[in-house]
């Protein structure tokens, strides 16, 4: 965007998720202190799908702060190679497949990202607080931070459903934190095992491609489905049901799409301007 010509309003910029492809989408923007702006049927209740992970890794590194689990400690997985920890679990660098079943390779070698290693996690810490791991999720995340709407019915990688305005909530956790002491959020949102290449599934393949402890890290990423705007520090996630979560905090802003359409290459053509046109838009 040129910086000369005059600015749009955020309004106006969300409202061009009138043109995407799904026949519902709902998005928002928020700073540290409250909603910005918003488009669509934010209070409606849609897939998070892969959007889910930030939360579970969210109650999972509370379950770290609290001593139930370490970072560091080794996590046994049928069929996988030794040294697997949690932090490579969160990292996706445990050499674990995509899904269980698939085929496991040497840990910390490569960036593969994996729905498997979430529900061991997930399978851990029920395990170690005695209660199922959508009830830990609901404890430590979803009531304190009052995401009503929000819910996990099956896996910590994918399964979770809920509202834009839900998710405003956590991003605002996310630009000011409050459930994390300060060292641990940090580990979280830096990259870790930093120098790893691996795939963005669908962007093709990053060198580096770096990620924190549950959330990916923009970096230098391109093709990305951030923008060009965004500050390497930008962090979030994005689903297989046309959802994304990001956090620019040298920005102090964030943005989410929920959306009923599954990501494909509307998304691929809509997300990147769409992102760079809300930062250029925000006051």
């Amino acid at each position: 965007m040129d910086d000369d010509k005059p600015q749009r309003p955020l309004a106006d910029v969300l409202a061009e998720v009138e043109g995407w492809e799904p026949d519902t989408v709902a998005v928002g923007v928020t700073d540290p202190t409250g909603t910005l702006a918003t488009h669509g049927p934010v209070e409606q209740v849609l897939a998070l799908t892969s959007v889910t992970k930030p939360l579970a890794a969210y109650a999972i590194l509370i379950a770290v702060q609290d001593g139930i689990v370490a970072l560091d400690e080794p996590v046994e997985v049928d069929s996988a190679n030794d040294g697997i920890t949690v932090r490579h679990l969160l990292a996706h660098a445990s050499g674990l497949p995509m899904d269980e079943g698939g085929g496991v390779t040497t840990v910390g070698e490569k960036r593969i990202y994996s729905n498997w290693g979430f529900d061991v996690l997930g399978q851990l810490v029920s395990e170690r607080v005695d209660l199922p791991f959508d009830d830990h999720l609901d404890v430590e995340v979803l009531t304190p931070l009052g995401m009503t709407d929000t819910r996990l019915d099956g896996s910590p990688a994918h399964a979770g459903e809920g509202t834009v305005t839900d998710l405003l909530a956590f991003a605002r956790e996310l630009l000011d934190p409050q459930l994390l002491e300060p060292d641990l959020f940090d580990a979280a949102t830096r990259p870790v095992f930093a120098e790893l290449e691996g795939v963005v599934p669908g962007f093709g393949r990053q060198q580096p491609n770096p990620w924190g402890l549950g959330f990916e890290v923009r970096g230098d990423k391109d093709p990305h489905w951030t923008g060009g705007r965004h500050a390497p520090e930008t962090f979030g996630h994005f689903g297989a049901s046309g959802s994304f979560l990001w956090v620019d905090p040298s920005r102090d802003l964030a943005a989410v799409v929920l959306a009923d359409q599954d990501f494909g290459r509307w998304a691929k053509e809509a997300w990147p301007a769409f992102n760079d046109a809300i930062l250029a838009a925000a006051p």
